[in-house]
């Protein structure tokens, strides 16, 4: 593995990173770097947690002419946690290391006109947005797309599924033919990269991942039971680990509001997030549990796509997720960086078929537990 040293990482980048206290490239930023630099059209594959951000940032950071006051870069991602994100990790990179890079995010269900405004007076470096208020904002002339140098589709899987498709490849239309297209996921598929391939330009695909695509220092365990005793087992799951923060996942949105508040009758300082809330009541969950003041966050899979709150040491599925790559980003949110993580599934006799398909598939052993006297013990069942 390369140091930052050795890819030629500018040194006031490498100052600032270390004030995030990085001090090394993971294994994505290493093979990505020089070539995101030479231009190419990139796919790359990594499991979460992986610094997927900063291996597309950095390069950026290097390309941005500063001295231009214009959008030379737009990062599309499919949740607006996701653009928030992106756009404070740019922030905090730029204020370290003193590189004057700008960000503006963008997304619905924001007043238009006011984010107009903000283009007009940042002019970002980088734009980091939805796709379909960056295409609309495209076709108002307002975001000029004829001085976009790279796109960067985060999460892409997620981005070119359903309606995003024709968002998409619309604003990819509408850039410059010579721009630089790079795709980074967790779980790139062979149907992805034939999306990307129409799109780009004799892409190089990079798996960073090799055969392991859930992060080895995830633990996992399932805890059997009916459906209606769930709701319990999850809270003597809680009693059990009492983790510093942990994510409950379940299937249908509905639901969250009600599990959050049982939780909270239960004791535990619980907050939800779902798609139907309005953008400052999504904020506002986010950072309760972001700043500690609530421990647990109930999601459906909409928090799953890159949600990086790295104290995160549990994972509960209490609905069983419907499919192997969503198992994989729910992990995911668990052990960050460094850290050390657990994954726990509370599931049916009906889901036992997928616990071991995920286990051959993933070369991972989900462990049967049960709870006894308050604490986790090994279960007989296979």
């Amino acid at each position: 593995m390369k140091t930052f040293e050795e890819l030629k990482l500018n040194s006031n980048l490498i100052n600032g990173l270390k004030k995030q206290e990085i001090t090394s490239p993971t294994e994505v930023q290493s093979l990505v770097f020089e070539n995101i630099l030479n231009n190419k059209d990139i796919l790359a594959n990594s499991q979460t947690g992986s610094g997927k951000t900063l291996a597309y940032l950095l390069p950026m950071f290097e390309k941005v002419d500063t001295t231009k006051r214009e959008t030379q870069v737009l990062v599309l991602a499919p949740t607006h946690e996701l653009v928030v994100q992106i756009h404070n990790q740019i922030e905090l990179l730029s204020k370290n290391s003193g590189i004057e890079v700008t960000s503006l995010p963008i997304f619905g269900e924001v007043n238009i006109q006011k984010q107009i405004k903000n283009i007009k007076n940042v002019k970002p470096h980088i734009a980091v947005g939805s796709c379909g208020r960056v295409l609309d904002l495209i076709k108002q002339k307002k975001l000029k797309a004829h001085t976009i140098k790279t796109i960067i589709l985060d999460e892409v899987d997620s981005l070119l599924s359903g309606n995003n498709i024709s968002y998409v490849k619309d604003i990819v239309k509408s850039t410059l033919r010579d721009r630089q297209l790079l795709g980074f996921s967790a779980s790139l598929t062979a149907e992805t990269i034939d999306l990307c391939k129409e799109m780009m330009k004799e892409p190089l695909v990079i798996n960073a991942t090799r055969e392991v695509t859930i992060n080895p220092k995830i633990r996992h365990m399932y805890l059997l039971g009916e459906r209606r005793e769930k709701f319990d087992l999850l809270r003597k799951a809680l009693a059990a680990t009492t983790p510093k923060r942990a994510i409950v996942f379940v299937n249908n949105e509905k639901s969250i509001e009600v599990i959050a508040s049982k939780l909270n009758y239960h004791g535990y300082k619980s907050v939800g997030i779902f798609g139907d809330m309005s953008k400052e009541d999504r904020r506002n969950s986010i950072n309760a549990f972001r700043l500690g003041k609530a421990t647990i966050l109930v999601s459906s899979d909409l928090s799953a796509r890159g949600l990086d709150i790295v104290d995160t040491s549990h994972v509960f599925n209490l609905d069983f997720p419907g499919s192997k790559n969503e198992y994989i980003h729910r992990a995911g949110r668990t052990a960050r960086g460094n850290r050390n993580g657990n994954a726990i599934s509370i599931v049916t006799k009906g889901e036992l078929a997928d616990i071991k398909r995920y286990k051959r598939e993933f070369n991972i052993d989900i462990k049967p537990k049960v709870i006894k006297y308050g604490k986790f013990f090994d279960s007989r069942s296979k």
